[in-house]
């Protein structure tokens, strides 16, 4: 009598989960060749784009907008990190929970950015991690400081309103009290000592 033996494949659910990748800077158009670079991210999922960024407040920094067109940065490519079978409704709610996490403030660029929150969501819905070049800079400047410049740890992705009220994004959880982050998704890279200066913050 033979044994007959069936190999089983790992359930893998139906909805496709994509990491939107956007540079920061012109000079990724040459460090991306040798797997460096900074880079926002956004995890695209049910036709929405969750993102993570900075401001002062200790609400949180997760918001959402259009994939693959947020405002103030370069898309560079979208890359299917796998499949799910969270429906909308359990996205949302892992959202909430991550939200009171991933604070505003709390946005560091070598310890806690975007593509760390990316990460953690992709990890959540598909056990999959983003590709490693996404955060490759982060990572070497918490391995050696002296490869960044100092004060470079103090720089944030801040949100600036947008002045024409576009409806590309969604407040996230705009029904609550705990979700308020900035009105539009475009950021740009300044840093702590350039936001004392007598120039009037952002808010």
């Amino acid at each position: 009598m033979f044994c007959r033996i069936i190999s089983r494949k790992k359930k893998t659910g139906t909805v496709p989960v994509y990491l939107n990748v956007y540079d920061l800077t012109p000079i990724n158009g040459y460090a991306y060749w040798v797997g460096l670079g900074v880079y926002h991210s956004g995890v695209q999922v049910h036709g929405v784009e969750y993102a993570f960024g900075a401001h002062e407040h200790s609400t949180t920094g997760i918001f959402e907008v259009e994939p693959r067109k947020c405002p103030g940065f370069t898309f560079r490519k979208s890359i299917l990190i796998g499949r799910t079978d969270f429906g909308s409704r359990e996205v949302r709610s892992f959202i909430e929970k991550l939200a009171t996490e991933y604070t505003g403030n709390s946005y560091n660029l070598i310890t806690r950015n975007c593509n760390h929150f990316c990460n953690d969501l992709c990890l959540k819905l598909t056990n999959r991690p983003i590709p490693s070049w996404v955060n490759r800079l982060a990572r070497l400047g918490f391995l050696c400081n002296c490869v960044l410049p100092a004060g470079l740890n103090e720089t944030k992705v801040r949100h600036i309103k947008a002045e024409d009220g576009s409806n590309k994004e969604k407040r996230l959880g705009s029904n609550s009290s705990r979700f308020s982050p900035a009105s539009k998704c475009q950021s740009v890279l300044t840093s702590r000592s350039s936001s004392s200066s007598t120039r009037k913050k952002p808010s």
